[in-house]
């Protein structure tokens, strides 16, 4: 039995009851996105590199340039501290680079600051094994994901923060 969803896509009925609002099935899009925390990140790094010297980088001084809250800023420092990428010293003197913008690659950022928990590519939880599609949706489309992720990440590695910060000065 053929019926709409909620996206105006025709769908099966495959006798599992109603298929309600179809979150899955339905050829929805589903927007995948990368934390913000990965370009915060750079950010906050490329802004030590280029102030360093002329002012104090702190966390108050990170929040007007990226223009984010305070509080977010602090916990991507802790992150990018826990990595080894930077120091912080308490008081008046700021954050310095623990590491030199080259051996900084943009795949440590993302990793250190957990863009992405797990896969990038979240698959719907419950593929109707009584589908034709939903049964063998794994089989055919995990290995593409897996390899597009891992493509991203090896292009993620061959691009420093020295790259950014030498289109910025």
């Amino acid at each position: 039995m053929r019926e709409l969803c909620s996206a105006n896509k025709i769908v099966y009925n495959l006798g599992i009851g109603q298929l309600g609002r179809c979150h899955f099935f339905c050829g929805e899009v589903v927007k995948i996105q990368i934390s913000s925390r990965f370009t915060i990140a750079v950010h906050i790094l490329t802004c030590i590199d280029y102030f360093s010297g002329e002012f104090a980088v702190t966390s108050d001084f990170l929040a007007s340039s990226i223009q984010v809250n305070a509080v977010i800023i602090r916990k991507i420092i802790s992150q990018l501290k826990a990595a080894g990428m930077i120091d912080i010293k308490r008081g008046k003197t700021g954050m310095k680079l623990a590491k030199s913008l080259e051996k900084i690659t943009l795949y440590d950022i993302y990793k250190a600051v957990d863009c992405v928990e797990g896969d990038l590519f979240h698959f719907h939880e419950n593929p109707n094994p009584k589908c034709p599609v939903g049964k063998n949706i794994h089989f055919a489309l995990d290995n593409y994901l897996h390899e597009i992720q891992s493509a991203m990440e090896e292009k993620l590695k061959s691009f420093t923060v020295k790259d950014v910060a030498a289109r910025i000065k």
